[in-house]
């Protein structure tokens, strides 16, 4: 008898499902705004910004590895429980204490509490699901991931222009602080005493052994450079667009349109490339990756403000969010076949293991990232607020549109080139990649990978 599939899942499903929605919230209205907190609340500089943003959004990446383990061990509901007190602790704090040393600590805090979410909730999601239905669970989770990204960002814009920055993170230690009373009211998780949970050790032994073959890491680092343009649009894309366009400008609003596009199109796009080599929409993806950088840059070789339907817009806005659009459609291409490659790459009979640590391209992707944007920033389109006198005055008036910006400024779309370049590198080590792996099977006479 063939099992028939269906989108009727169990309520612990639905609720953790819930409790993602509020956590992406809470994590995208403050990561949306984090570059521009730390620089103009906080008091630190683009450059020790991008070190502390490459840190706070890779280590998010990289603590779930020894955390998911914690969290087999002493069980999903007090592990959320703890996640989501320290995520309210650590947002409140970082909008009550916007000092250096508080903030780092409550930064802390939030790094460690949602490193704790994401393992769990997928678990919770895998265990609630079967063999023939884990797809739809896994394309409903997803969509909550997106939902919860798209509704943190879009909160976000109005808090910081009506209350103001530090008032971000206020907003998602209550978001955080709903899905805490979300765990506490209604999630109760069957607890499974079958399987031996892995302790730290042992996730750090597989990462050693996953990270130690040249051929697998080769390809996360390559893959790195999509994810680190990705990650501009948090990195420099809000610094760069306010400090530009104006403070008028809605940068939260502009990176919704990476998720909108994602929701809107991979279903059709994972249709139309399904008979395409894995190796080859990763291409594709890296391609046009490189692309959206370019457009955005495109912006400095336009005169004047362009008119659509009426309204008249900053070049800026059109050719960021074009740019914008082109990630999700780039991810469109990446994520549904890049596992699939992945899983390639790994020795036979270790393929779980390997795709177990896949999402590292994205732990080493925002670590340089977020430490080359703060350098190009400083570079490039420094921060109006330390501008001599004489240079402050015209920079005020060039926002007043008054006259041009001061010349400081004339070269700030370098940042798009600088990271189209790395997306065009990544695509063409991607060939080189493919044609050496290629060679190396057929000399051990292995199948085409």
């Amino acid at each position: 008898m063939t099992e028939t599939t269906t989108w009727r899942f169990p309520a612990t499903f639905w609720i953790a499902n819930s409790i993602e929605l509020f956590e992406r919230a809470a994590y995208y209205g403050t990561f949306i705004a984090l570059a521009l907190f730390l620089s103009r609340v906080v008091g630190f500089t683009d450059v020790e910004a991008g070190w502390i943003g490459a840190l706070f959004s890779s280590l998010i990446y990289f603590l779930p590895f020894l955390t998911g383990a914690a969290a087999d061990r002493v069980g999903f509901r007090r592990a959320l429980l703890l996640a989501f007190a320290l995520l309210s602790i650590g947002y409140a704090s970082l909008g009550l204490y916007p000092t250096k040393l508080p903030v780092l600590v409550a930064l802390a805090l939030v790094v460690v509490g949602g490193s704790f979410v994401k393992p769990i909730i997928t678990g919770t999601v895998a265990k609630s699901s079967d063999s023939v239905n884990r797809a739809r669970a896994y394309s409903l989770f997803y969509m909550m991931v997106n939902i919860g990204s798209f509704t943190g960002k879009t909160i976000a814009k109005p808090v910081r222009v009506e209350l103001g920055l530090d008032y971000v993170p206020l907003y998602s230690a209550g978001a955080a602080f709903i899905a805490l009373l979300v765990v506490a009211l209604f999630y109760w998780p069957k607890q499974n005493g079958e399987e031996r949970p892995r302790s730290a050790y042992e996730a750090l032994r597989d990462m050693r052994i996953a990270m130690s073959n040249l051929r697998f890491l080769g390809l996360i680092l390559i893959t790195a450079g999509f994810w680190a343009i990705q990650g501009q649009l948090y990195a420099s894309m809000p610094k760069y667009v306010l400090r530009l366009v104006g403070e008028h400008a809605s940068p939260e609003w502009y990176a919704n349109v990476n998720p909108l596009v994602v929701v809107l199109l991979v279903v059709p796009v994972t249709q139309l490339i399904r008979r395409l080599k894995p190796v080859t929409a990763i291409g594709i993806a890296l391609l046009l990756i490189s692309l959206s950088p370019l457009t955005m840059s495109m912006a400095h070789f336009i005169g004047g403000r362009i008119v659509l339907a009426g309204y008249s817009f900053h070049p800026i806005t059109i050719m960021m969010v074009i740019g914008i659009a082109i990630q999700g459609f780039a991810e469109c291409f990446l994520s549904p076949r890049y596992l699939e490659y992945a899983s390639k790459q790994a020795p036979p009979g270790q393929e779980g293991l390997y795709l177990g640590y896949a999402h590292m391209n994205t732990f080493f992707a925002w670590l340089f990232g977020f430490i080359l944007s703060g350098y190009l920033l400083e570079a490039f389109c420094p921060d109006p607020r330390l501008l001599a006198p004489a240079l402050k005055h015209q920079y005020d008036v060039a926002m007043a549109g008054q006259g041009p910006l001061p010349a400081v400024y004339a070269h700030a779309h370098y940042i798009w080139f600088v990271f189209a370049g790395i997306g065009f590198t990544a695509f063409l080590l991607l060939l080189l990649y493919q044609r050496v792996t290629s060679r190396a099977d057929a000399r051990h006479g292995a199948e085409d990978r």
